[in-house]
């Protein structure tokens, strides 16, 4: 029989999705499109494009494609679209919701608690999140070269007091694998520091950006890694999204989940608890249950302390209390996060 042959080598796979970076790339940034992949008509909704320019529509198809075609109340469309809700003003909701400005010692620090800080790697995310408390961050402010990080890292030599490093932004992976590399080892070198944290949705929004590289950098040195990732409901999780957390759990990493409680997106018991079974179902803890922060643009995300509070004991009552998140809110200028139940 006559053999043949084929131009690709064993040792490079063929991709079954296309790189990352790409993927980030396509993401939706228009009203139009969104609604459009969705086959919903904009009467249906009531969008702004006010709110738009204040703060991009951005979402990447991966996560369209885990929306409801022809469901204007889906709870991961509702998390990005731009409605005139956002143009409230209210005096309860500012930009500065936590304060973290009076924590802000340098560029590219937010150093709020005792033996930890927060790097605010990239100012870029893969998703706009219409709740999200830095949504109106001074990233310009804290833009960095490799030559300017050189201050944060002697900013973290010099204080022995901290032991854990946070990867934050923005979106930590939205950065260059080769900087964060190198930004890792710098900081494996400092002797008191013990942990990397990484906070990030990008596994989530595009699973493919758990790819070898990053999982290269992320377990290169002697510090333990933890990923901290942000799902508020079950529907966010499919099979690639699984997949991805495989990786990082397989490479010995431990996966955490911390959510925001948003008012018609994940406020009942069984919500919550269908996405604490789904996350342990992946090898994922729920760690943080948050009170939504009052940021400026998100006060109709918001649930009374009383609301939270009755939705919460019902979660207790169905799940074992491994798979209860703890309930918190974020006081600006406390030591801690505060337990609310």
């Amino acid at each position: 029989m006559p053999t043949t042959t084929s131009n690709l080598s064993p040792a490079q796979p063929i991709s079954i999705s296309p790189d990352w970076k790409v993927q980030l790339s396509q993401a939706v940034t228009s009203i139009d499109e969104l609604l459009s992949c969705l086959d919903l008509a904009p009467e249906q909704l009531s969008t702004s494009q006010q709110a738009a320019s204040a703060f991009s529509l951005k979402v990447p198809r991966p996560f369209i494609d885990r929306m409801q075609s022809g469901n204007p109340r889906d709870p991961l469309l509702l998390q990005v679209l731009p409605v005139t809700d956002e143009m409230q003003q209210s005096p309860d909701y500012n930009k500065d919701p936590l304060e973290e400005s009076k924590h802000n010692p340098i560029a590219g620090i937010v150093h709020k608690y005792a033996n930890r800080l927060l790097l605010v790697i990239s100012p870029a995310c893969a998703i706009n999140c219409r709740y999200c408390f830095r949504r109106h961050f001074p990233y310009d402010e804290n833009r960095q070269s490799k030559q300017q990080w050189q201050t944060a890292l002697d900013y973290i030599r010099q204080d022995k007091s901290i032991n854990e490093v946070i990867y934050s932004g923005g979106d930590p992976l939205a950065a260059n694998d080769n900087f964060l590399a190198w930004l890792t080892t710098e900081i494996a070198e400092i002797s008191h520091i013990k942990r990397l944290r990484i906070h990030t949705r990008l596994p989530v929004v595009i699973p493919a950006r758990i790819d070898q590289s990053f999982l290269n950098w992320a377990t290169a040195t002697r510090l333990k890694p933890i990923v901290v990732l942000h799902i508020n409901h079950a529907n966010e999780i499919d099979a690639e999204v699984a997949s991805a957390i495989q990786k990082l759990t397989d490479a010995g990493m431990q996966v955490l989940n911390q959510s925001v409680l948003l008012r018609e997106i994940n406020d009942n018991a069984m919500a919550l608890a269908e996405l604490s079974e789904r996350l342990f179902d992946c090898g994922v803890s729920p760690y943080y249950l948050h009170l939504c922060d009052p940021v400026a643009g998100a006060q109709h995300f918001d649930l009374d302390d009383s609301v939270a509070k009755q939705i919460y004991g019902e979660l207790q009552c169905l799940l074992p209390g491994f798979l209860v998140p703890k309930l918190v809110r974020e006081i600006p200028n406390r030591q801690s996060k505060t337990l609310v139940i």
